[in-house]
C-alpha cells in the first residue's frame, strides 16, 4: 500500500468514525433514569433510600475502626467473631434504630426530590425555591449520613480494642492508624 492510499484510508476512516464519537457525546447517560417514576434515580437507588441501607454513607467509620452494627452481627452470626448476648443485644438495638431513622429520613429525602422533579417538570420552579428546596434535600442526605455514622459509634464503644482488630480483618481492612498523641481510641 502506497503512502497515499494509507493517508486516504485513514482519512476516510477518521471520516466515517467523528459520528460516532459525537454520538457518544451527546447521548445521554441519564436514558436510564427516564422511565416512569423518580426520573433521575435508579431502581437500588430508590430501594436503598426507603430501606434504610448504608449506601457507602459511612465509610469514614468503617475504614477507621468503627465496625457497622450491621456487618458487625452478621459476623457474629457467622461465628466469625465471639461476642457476649448484651453486646449482641445492643448492636441489634442500634442496627434497629439506625434503620428505623434512615428509612424515615430517606423517605423524606425521597418526596423532596419528587416535589422538586415536578416543579421542573411543570416548568414552575424558580431560582429561590430551586435554593430553598435543594437545601432541604442536602440537609437531609447530612443527616441521613449521620444517622449511619452515629451508629458506627455507638457500635465501636460496644466493643473491645481486640473485637475491631479482628472485625477488621474479618473485613479485609488494614490496622486503623493510630489515634495522635493524647487521644485514646473510642
Amino acid at each position: 500500500m502506497t503512502t497515499k492510499s494509507r493517508l486516504l484510508v485513514m482519512g476516510l476512516s477518521l471520516l466515517l468514525a467523528a459520528p460516532v464519537a459525537g454520538a457518544d457525546r451527546v447521548t445521554s447517560p441519564y436514558r436510564p433514569g427516564t422511565a416512569p417514576g423518580l426520573r433521575g434515580f435508579s431502581a437500588d437507588e430508590v430501594a436503598a433510600l426507603r430501606d434504610g441501607a448504608g449506601m457507602g454513607l459511612a465509610r469514614a467509620a468503617e475504614l477507621n475502626g468503627y465496625p457497622g452494627p450491621r456487618h458487625l452481627l452478621d459476623a457474629v452470626q457467622d461465628g466469625r467473631l465471639p461476642a457476649s448476648a448484651e453486646q449482641r443485644q445492643r448492636a441489634q438495638d442500634i442496627f434497629d434504630r439506625m434503620k428505623r431513622d434512615a428509612q424515615r429520613v430517606g423517605a423524606q429525602i425521597l418526596a423532596e426530590e419528587a416535589d422538586l422533579e415536578a416543579a421542573f417538570r411543570a416548568r414552575t420552579i424558580t431560582e429561590p425555591d430551586l435554593r430553598a428546596r435543594v437545601g432541604r434535600i442536602a440537609a437531609l442526605q447530612g443527616e441521613l449520613r449521620t444517622i449511619h455514622l452515629s451508629a458506627h459509634l455507638a457500635t465501636r464503644a460496644l466493643l473491645t480494642d481486640a473485637q475491631v482488630e479482628q472485625y477488621d480483618r474479618l473485613r479485609g481492612y488494614a490496622p486503623a492508624a493510630a489515634a495522635p498523641p493524647g487521644q485514646h481510641r473510642h
